[in-house]
């Protein structure tokens, strides 16, 4: 799989661009708030439906303009396809596939996988438990359909239900409604709990090796699965909670409060890690991501780096180079530092200026 080309129609700072890319490794540079990161965002929404940065598709169309448009084309087992994208400010955004319009997101899923490497990445670890599930459903979503189906009626219904206890609170003969909501919400989060079980298991058997030779040896990593709550207890829960659920107006339990933890020996390293411990299982993880898509999919993601190789030390630099040779690679910096030029082969080059390409190197 490869990304051959992309346009751009009053997308962020675009006016409009074409932009022709190699299937090996790509340099889009230029100085910060040029537009470099909006490109990879694009190509990004092309491949999820979503915006990298959680943003609603009326912030992401030129601030002038009612709509936006995205064109992707890729290159997958010899044929070409046409991802379109058309994003409107008041309305839901309408997707094509080779001009054939589709009716539900799932169906564009797959098509493209792509992983997004990001300086805010490194610090998945050290943060809050939201941005490790964020990690977990953007993968999923990516690769598992079934995911995606069952998360999206997840979140609606938790929604909902919070909708009911607000309102509880003005006509306490709603609760006889709750029991209904608590059904469906075990029904959906036993096969999220399911899952998000089989894709830590999945990553484990790949990220162990990786952390392994990117700490030099010294260190093994393995990652947990803390669910808020067991299947088996998750209904029995649901109903002990009602009260309190009622008393904050909010679903206390649930998937959505779900965590993962990153173990190095018997050391939790999300509280007690060093820095650049965090940071190197951080860069494990994503180069799992990148591993575990090859072996699902059996195929290769186009690879995303957004300015992530100037927050790392030249020894995890040079892992990460060392891994990207049989990938397609799109990397934004903001010059063309000497790390960039020497130390791994370059196939096009791009300047980035205020929403436009000034020069490209080919």
């Amino acid at each position: 799989m490869i990304i051959k080309s992309l346009e751009l129609a009053d997308f962020r700072n675009y006016d409009f661009l074409h932009i022709d890319f190699s299937g090996g490794t790509n340099i889009l540079y230029g100085d910060n708030a040029q537009g470099k990161t909006n490109i990879l965002e694009a190509i990004y929404l092309s491949a999820t439906t979503k915006s990298h940065k959680g943003s609603k598709d009326k912030d992401i169309v030129n601030f002038y303009k009612d709509e936006a448009h995205i064109r992707t084309y890729l290159e997958k087992d010899g044929i070409e396809m046409r991802i379109d994208m058309h994003l409107r400010k008041n309305k839901s955004k309408g997707i094509a596939i080779d001009g054939q319009k589709i009716k539900k997101a799932a169906e564009l899923l797959g098509l493209l996988n792509v992983v997004f490497f990001s300086p805010e990445d490194l610090s998945i670890i050290k943060n809050g438990p939201a941005e490790r599930r964020r990690f977990v459903d953007m993968e999923l979503c990516q690769l598992d359909q079934f995911y995606l189906y069952n998360l999206n009626h997840y979140n609606r219904i938790v929604n909902q239900r919070n909708k009911l206890l607000k309102d509880m609170y003005f006509n306490p003969s709603l609760r006889d409604t709750l029991n209904i909501w608590d059904s469906q919400l075990v029904s959906f989060g036993s096969k999220i709990i399911e899952r998000r079980k089989l894709f830590v298991e999945q990553l484990n058997e790949i990220i162990f090796d990786i952390h392994k030779k990117l700490s030099g040896g010294r260190e093994e990593l393995s990652i947990h699965y803390e669910p808020d709550v067991l299947i088996e207890d998750y209904e029995e829960t649901l109903v002990r909670n009602q009260e309190r659920d009622i008393k904050l107006k909010q679903t206390v339990t649930g998937p959505h409060r779900d965590d993962f933890s990153f173990i190095v020996g018997d050391i939790d390293i999300r509280k007690f890690g060093s820095q650049g411990q965090q940071r190197t299982a951080a860069l494990s993880l994503k180069l799992s991501e990148i591993e575990l898509v090859k072996k699902m999919t059996k195929d290769h993601p186009v690879l995303l780096l957004d300015d992530v190789l100037s927050e790392l030390d030249s020894n995890r630099q040079n892992y990460l180079l060392s891994t990207i040779g049989d990938i397609q690679t799109i990397i934004t910096c903001t010059g063309l530092d000497e790390f960039v030029n020497n130390r791994f082969e370059i196939d096009r080059v791009f300047h980035i200026e205020n929403g436009k390409i000034i020069d490209r190197d080919i």
